[in-house]
């Protein structure tokens, strides 16, 4: 091997070492200034917001047709989805963002008859429970984002069963799963 093919080895190698370093400050560069971009990023949809904490005041349960616990159930709702979705900090009283209502309707509707027994008497294929939710939000931080809005959805099931045990809990669980859903674009992820 002469000097020119060992001098041409060494040069294509500090070549490429030196392509390689300049790949490497580029993705750097490229990888920082995409998430200095965006603020905090998260997997949620919340846009990031200029507030440490939060509160969730009580929900009462003004309904007319009032079902034990709902109240209680709907605003531990709302706190976990909030603090599995954001990296705010619940705390009783003071809060940047407050949360608070009341359940203003829970209602059950036939939602489709159907003849039943010999007699032809008749009785409901599918009932539906319907929630709807009062919710006031404050932004001490930005009161342009302050809002008073009903939340409301729905739960059907089977005519002749009752809302009761288990077809209860399951209808709560996917009402409120929604509802604190809405509640949680409409205040955090402006959708």
């Amino acid at each position: 091997m002469n000097i020119f093919d060992q001098t041409s080895t060494n040069w294509q190698s500090n070549l490429l070492s030196n392509k390689m370093k300049h790949i490497k400050y580029l993705l750097i560069l490229l990888i920082a200034t995409t998430f200095s971009g965006c603020g905090v990023y998260n997997f949620t949809g919340a846009k990031p917001v200029d507030a440490k904490t939060f509160q969730v005041n009580f929900f009462n349960n003004n309904a007319d047709l009032v079902e034990p616990g709902i109240d209680r159930t709907f605003t531990l709702t709302l706190q976990d989805l909030i603090m599995n979705q954001t990296n705010l900090n619940l705390v009783p009283n003071g809060g940047e963002l407050i949360y608070e209502g009341e359940i203003t309707d829970y209602r059950i509707t036939p939602m489709s008859a159907t003849a039943v027994g010999a007699n032809g008497e008749v009785g409901a294929a599918q009932n539906r429970l319907s929630i709807r939710v009062q919710v006031r939000f404050t932004n001490k931080k930005k009161e342009a984002d302050d809002f008073e809005k009903s939340f409301e959805f729905y739960y059907d099931f089977p005519g002749q069963d009752l809302p009761t045990g288990s077809t209860l809990n399951e209808a709560i669980r996917v009402i409120y799963e929604r509802i604190t859903q809405d509640i949680f674009n409409e205040s955090l992820a402006k959708w």
